[in-house]
């Protein structure tokens, strides 16, 4: 366990001298390639007018959203009726999506109990 531990501090301690080494020109020519999304001046104001906008935005887009979701739903609903003429291929690819859904569930469900598959620490 020592050994594991003596270990694990070199590596820390190389990744922090390669972050020291390198960790400015990195900062430097992200912020280079992004320009065009940085805002001046850099302010505590300005970051807090840009989370209100985005607050805001994202509550004027909830209309569009609703209205999609309703969408989707009666062509669901369509799909629903009309199942006799549904095809075996979009039938497979339905069935496909919801064992796709379960999995992830099951993966979540996992790291969610601290990756243990027979139940929760207790």
């Amino acid at each position: 366990m020592a050994s594991k531990l003596a270990q694990l501090q070199s590596k820390a301690a190389q990744a922090s001298q390669l972050l020291a080494k390198h960790g400015g020109s990195y900062y430097r020519q992200l912020l280079e390639q992004n320009k065009q999304y940085i805002q001046d001046p850099p302010t505590a104001e300005k970051c807090n007018l840009l989370s209100k906008q985005l607050l805001y935005t994202r509550l004027a887009s909830i209309p569009g959203r609703y209205e999609a979701f309703w969408k989707e739903l009666d062509s669901a609903k369509q799909l629903w009726k009309n199942r006799k003429e549904l095809k075996v291929e979009d039938a497979g690819i339905a069935a496909l999506f919801g064992l796709e859904c379960f999995a992830w569930f099951c993966a979540g469900e996992i790291v969610g109990r601290g990756f243990t598959f027979t139940g929760y620490y207790v």
